[in-house]
């Protein structure tokens, strides 16, 4: 019973997980003072350092074994360290869904009768467009490192997950049960039942403003609640950054990023040169590129530390509001498709890795023909798998399966299995592709708005 009890319900059957928590407890106590002196930016970017540390000194005091999650002590701090970090993470999906639904519904409500179909397509081509310059800045990457050339064949049980059709994801987007939408949390359809009531708020008060008033001053009134909300939680980022980092670098173990290093690296340096090309958009938007990266950096840094573009939409939101000064509206509808599609990282450069690793190893020619409609399937697949758990996985499976290379999917077991290293710069990336594309189209619509009213 005692044994149960601590190794079951407790989780603490050694000294060491003892201490690691005490640890993680005295960072909190140094980053509470800390909180005291240094801006919140700073103090996050210090956070993701102290993480990255102490997730070191995890691996180093198990003497950086090779399979870390067969180490019980280790499993049971990375268990309490989800606590924190996770449990954060569990408080901002909290928000997400009455944040996006009653934004929409007050920006819908209040928006100009021409701006919406714009906003729509400008968001959309913007996506693709971004998505499709991600992919083939990863297959030129994937090029000069010559990926899979040199990787030994794995043999993996990882099998190509079941796909769905690109006609039935998107009617899976529309909102047939709203409540069931919002549980599970496709923002897509959350964001279309929200256009419907925006616009039916519109149409209603020309002639019944004294009957639906009443529900106007609750969207008002809710909307102040929601985001004073997330305000309350955001203000927690720093404590939950720390053991993200830590139990992300704890649980995937030093050794075991050895092996596809090549890997790694490609598909970082794919992100900072796409990244590049979003400061670009940025500074063709008209916005200092030095002052976007400064005020963006609080949603980059959970972003790549949360592994979650959907937990860390809350903070977008704020950020591009409060920090970039973008309207209320298009932030609230670019970033909320931006979620569930066209997501750079994810649905961009990873599966365009993979897919060319996955090529080579598997002696698959590759020709100018190949490469077109790989950047075409990749394109067309960022909208098919909107609102999927495991989109990453996802995305490489719609895409290989695109390609005509299946049967060849258990070849990409060596990546998968050290996703959450990739997956912190896939999300970061993700995010800020959302955000650019909110400056990028903010910024069309009120260039538009103004040589209007100057015409006018």
């Amino acid at each position: 019973m005692s044994n149960t009890f601590l190794s079951e319900f407790l989780l603490i059957t050694n000294i060491h997980t003892v201490l690691m928590i005490f640890l993680l407890i005295g960072v909190f106590l140094i980053i509470s003072k800390m909180s005291k002196k240094l801006k919140f930016n700073k103090l996050m970017i210090t956070s993701i350092f102290i993480g990255l540390i102490l997730g070191i000194f995890i691996q180093a005091v198990a003497k950086f074994p090779d399979d870390p999650t067969s180490i019980t002590w280790i499993n049971e701090v990375t268990a309490w360290y989800g606590l924190f970090g996770n449990g954060f993470m569990d408080l901002l999906k909290m928000i997400v869904v009455p944040l996006v639904l009653v934004s929409i519904i007050r920006v819908i409500m209040n928006m100009k009768d021409d701006n919406l179909g714009k906003l729509t397509f400008r968001s959309m081509t913007m996506f693709f467009v971004t998505t499709a310059i991600a992919a083939i800045i990863a297959i030129v990457v994937a090029n000069l490192f010559k990926l899979g050339t040199n990787l030994e064949v794995v043999n993996s049980s990882n099998e190509v997950r079941e796909i769905v059709s690109l006609p039935s994801t998107i009617r899976g987007l529309l909102p047939s049960n709203p409540v069931q939408a919002m549980a599970e949390g496709n923002t897509v359809a959350v964001v279309i039942f929200a256009v419907f009531l925006g616009l039916a708020i519109r149409r209603l008060r020309r002639k019944y403003m004294d009957i639906i008033k009443p529900f106007i001053d609750l969207v008002e009134a809710f909307y102040k609640i929601i985001v004073s909300v997330a305000i309350t939680v955001i203000k927690m980022m720093p404590y939950a950054v720390v053991p993200l980092m830590a139990s992300t670098i704890a649980s995937r173990g030093v050794k075991s990023l050895l092996d596809v290093t090549d890997f790694i690296l490609a598909l970082y340096i794919s992100v900072v040169i796409m990244f590049l090309v979003h400061i670009i958009i940025i500074a063709a938007s008209g916005m200092n590129p030095i002052t976007y990266i400064k005020n963006s950096s609080k949603a980059l840094i959970l972003a790549f530390t949360s592994r979650s573009s959907l937990g860390t939409l809350p903070v977008t939101m704020e950020v591009l509001t409060d920090n970039l000064n973008v309207d209320l509206g298009t932030a609230s509808f670019v970033t909320s498709l931006g979620s569930n599609m066209g997501m750079n990282g994810c649905a961009g450069i990873y599966p365009a890795l993979v897919s060319v690793m996955i090529a080579n190893m598997a002696g698959v020619q590759m020709n100018f023909t190949f490469y077109v409609m790989l950047i075409i399937v990749i394109t067309i697949s960022s909208l098919g798998i909107a609102g999927i758990p495991g989109t990453a996985t996802m995305a490489v499976s719609v895409v290989i399966s695109g390609m005509g290379m299946a049967s060849y999917f258990p070849l990409a077991g060596a990546i998968i299995a050290i996703d959450p290293i990739l997956d912190m710069g896939r999300t970061m990336l993700n995010v800020n592709g959302a955000m650019t594309a909110a400056v990028a189209v903010d910024n069309s619509l009120n260039r538009n708005n103004k040589k209007e009213s100057k015409v006018a």
